[in-house]
Formats: C-alpha cells, structure tokens, sequence
C-alpha cells in the first residue's frame, strides 16, 4: 500500500490503529492466511464511515472483518485494506428488553450481558465464536435459534455512504443470509428485543448449551465451526461420514473425527491444506450422494 494511501487514513484513524503488512493468521479462528496489505481499526461509527468513504473514492478492495470465525485467507494474503470493526463493542441496555451492540461485540459477550441483566432467549448465540455483525450477515444459528428471532433493527452503512436502519423485516432473513450479505451493507450496530427471564435459569441454559458444544464439537482445534452449509434435506455432517472421510487429512488440515462437519487445523496447516480439503470433500461427498455441498465459510484472496 502506497504511503499517500496511508497518510491520508492516519489522518482518520490513529497510527496504532494502522497496520502494514499484518499477518491474517493472528485474525482467523483456522490460524491461517498471509498478510493483509493495511489492517486498520477504527475507533468509532465516525472513523468508520470518514475512511470507507475514503476507501471507496480511491476504489481501493477492502474486507470487513469480524471475528474472523468464518473466514479463511489465502497464504498469500489480501492484497487490499481490512477493516477490523473490533473496537466497535459497545454494549448496553436500550428500554426494558433491548440490548444495544456494536458490530464488533462478540455473541458470547452479549450473552452474558444478557444473562447478567435477566434477558433470555439469546442462549443459543453464547458458543457462536463471532461478532454480532458476522453473525447478522449470516443470520447465524444453533440449538433451534437464530438471530432472525431475536433482532429488532440493524443500523448499517450502505455502499454509497448512506448510514440506514433496517427493522427486522427489511433484513430479509433467509438460511445462513440476509440483506446485508446480498447489498454490501456494512453493519455498524444492533438492537436485539429478548424477553425478562429468571438468571438462574439463564445461566443454566448457557452452561447446558456449553457442555453440548465441548461433547460433540472438536472445540480443541482451531476452526471455523461448521464449513458446510446444510444441504435441504441432509445434514453436511452425516454426507461426509457416509463418503468415509472422517478423519480425511490434506496436510495438516483434517475433518474432525468427533464431528465431520468440522474442519480443523491439527497444527500447522496452512489456507492452500484447508481449501484443497474443502475441494476433495465436495467431489467426494458428490460422487457418494450426488448431493454438491456448498461451503459456509468466506475466501478471501487468490485461491
């Protein structure tokens, strides 16, 4: 990135907050991917719309970045600016039964927010390792919840620069997406309406959801959760047992013996071990059911 390009976004967002050349592997959940060419951190929803302005005029690609729970990178990296929306984490009550959070919030940390405050039906969101933006854009889910059931507005930025407010309906919730995938919004906050519950109760809710996640997912390993979307009708997981890939290595990329809809990172995989694996499942999983699975999580770079 050219220093020009790089002067003009400290000008916006603190040096400290402006990284070159930033290895992806520390901001993925696989551990893996080289280096972004600029990494930056905006503070605040100010600094955040002041440089996608900016970057959107100089027609510079860009990635916004969560968690990185779903995201797998090139090993050559992201030849463009990513935009970590991590110090957008706000939390705090809104009304009796709202809770308001940044985009960069994490879900187990507004599940506890929640829990702590007597607010139920957000459990389900407590073992998902994402931020409450990621998990908007894919309407993520677990244990028979989703955001779709819990969400009451999205404040987002769209690609021309407008700061809109989506009510749930305009989400337009769907399987493993919603509007904000589909149009390139960015989110920058949420308004989630839960119900007054007992704590107690919450908190067992959460502990019980837990123990499930440790028995039956390979949560040792780095990952990023399930890798498939769920075919209609099948369960990824089962489709890859059945084409006798549990345990189906490429280097040190594997499917997870305790559950084959994971794939891990036994150590030192690298993104081409992971997306190879990804590849040879599909075709292997095709030619064993006919059924063509289609990866959940994100690529970004030259694969």
């Amino acid at each position: 990135m050219n220093k020009e390009i790089c002067n003009a976004i400290e000008q916006i967002v603190s040096a400290s907050n402006v990284l070159k050349d930033e290895p992806m592997s520390r901001h993925t959940t696989f551990r893996t991917g080289g280096p972004a060419s600029l990494f930056i951190r905006p503070d605040n929803e100010e600094q955040l719309i002041e440089v996608m302005n900016l970057i959107r005029k100089l027609g510079i690609d860009y990635f916004i970045l969560g968690n990185g729970s779903n995201l797998l990178v090139s090993d050559e990296g992201f030849d463009g600016i990513v935009i970590s929306l991590g110090n957008l984490n706000d939390i705090h009550i809104e009304g009796k039964r709202s809770i308001y959070a940044g985009a960069g919030a994490m879900n187990s940390q507004i599940a506890a927010f929640a829990r702590d405050n007597s607010l139920k039906n957000f459990e389900f969101a407590a073992g998902i390792p994402g931020t409450i933006g990621g998990a908007m854009i894919m309407n993520a889910g677990a244990y028979g919840g989703e955001m779709k059931l819990v969400t009451k507005s999205v404040k987002v930025l769209s690609p021309t620069g407008e700061v809109m407010v989506l009510d749930n309906s305009s989400m337009e919730f769907g399987y493993r997406t919603s509007a904000i995938k589909g149009r390139g919004y960015i989110v920058i906050s949420v308004v989630l309406l839960l119900e007054k519950g007992d704590k107690e109760t919450i908190t067992q809710n959460i502990q019980d959801l837990a123990a499930k996640r440790r028995e039956k997912q390979p949560l040792e390993f780095p990952s990023a959760g399930s890798t498939f979307k769920r075919p209609v009708g099948y369960y990824a997981g089962k489709l890859i047992e059945d084409a006798g890939l549990r345990g189906f290595s490429v280097g040190d990329a594997s499917v997870s013996e305790k559950h084959c809809g994971f794939v891990i990172n036994k150590g030192k995989a690298t993104s081409a071990d992971v997306y190879e694996l990804i590849c040879e499942v599909k075709k292997k999983v095709y030619e064993n059911s006919g059924v063509t699975l289609e990866p959940e999580v994100i690529m970004l770079g030259k694969f």
